[in-house]
């Protein structure tokens, strides 16, 4: 029987914001990560698909997912228009040789986006043959008061998707356990957003192993489990003071989870 390769861990280059797409690069690479993921986002460079293929040639790492703008301060990146952008982001996921575009659910006041959006995802991996791994987000939440902001769900488990993302830090807040999500999801999950959180109401991307996330767990039952899927440092450093210690923290993101994937010693 063939061995089963090492899950690789890659950045986000959301993880050096409000650096630049180049510089998550230039970091990624020269700490030793395995891929990066790219978060089209408001830096121009991380819109342009050529640019971007250009880094990954450039520094020698390639990339593994891309994340479409379908976040609240990205709406109008590559246009309005929903489904041009989970269109655009597998034009980049081509032309860069990543198989995953991860992509949040729709807020609720996009109704007729919302009302197709299980089978939309389902016709556009059909469609382009790659995975559109749907993430798990939470209730926002203010005082005692809490706001379903995400259409069909916030929680993508109990929904007839192929494949999952699961981020750490928003299932601390949405006080969810995510080993038990791991279980849950079995071969839908497909992709992973590793970080942590202190359980606020507020998304922290706090390093893995700062919070009260069973990160460590989480780690372990994914490799018992034989995941094929990526692991992607996804992590909030902008309140470093400085870039050595940033680097730092995103090398220590890296040890904690090479260490409970089972790759190496801390």
């Amino acid at each position: 029987m063939a061995a089963v390769p090492p899950v690789r861990v890659s950045l986000s280059t959301s993880s050096l914001y409000p650096g630049s797409t180049a510089s998550a690069f230039e970091t990624a690479a020269r700490l030793g990560y395995d891929g990066v993921e790219i978060m089209v986002g408001v830096d121009e460079i991380s819109t342009d698909i050529e640019a971007v293929a250009r880094l990954s040639q450039f520094h020698e790492i390639p990339v593994v997912s891309v994340h479409a703008p379908t976040l609240l301060l990205t709406q109008r990146v590559w246009g309005t228009e929903p489904w041009g952008k989970l269109h655009r982001s597998a034009d980049m996921a081509r032309a860069v040789g990543c198989e995953t575009v991860v992509v949040h659910p729709p807020f609720r006041w996009q109704r007729e986006y919302a009302a197709a959006f299980v089978e939309g995802v389902a016709e556009l991996e059909q469609q382009h043959g790659i995975v559109y791994a749907v993430e798990n987000m939470y209730p926002w939440r203010t005082g005692r008061r809490a706001f379903q902001a995400y259409a069909p769900d916030w929680d993508p488990v109990g929904q007839d998707y192929a494949h999952v993302t699961v981020d750490l830090s928003h299932s601390g807040t949405a006080k969810q356990d995510p080993v038990q999500m791991v279980r849950d999801l079995g071969p839908r999950l497909a992709h992973v957003h590793m970080a942590d959180s202190a359980g606020s109401a507020k998304d922290e991307h706090l390093i893995p192993g700062r919070g009260t996330q069973p990160c460590a767990e989480f780690l372990a039952e994914i490799a018992r489990q034989g995941f094929t899927g990526e692991v992607v440092i996804e992590v909030n450093t902008r309140k470093a003071p400085d870039t050595q210690t940033r680097e730092h923290d995103l090398t220590e993101a890296l040890e904690f989870c090479r260490t409970h994937l089972g790759q190496s010693g801390p």
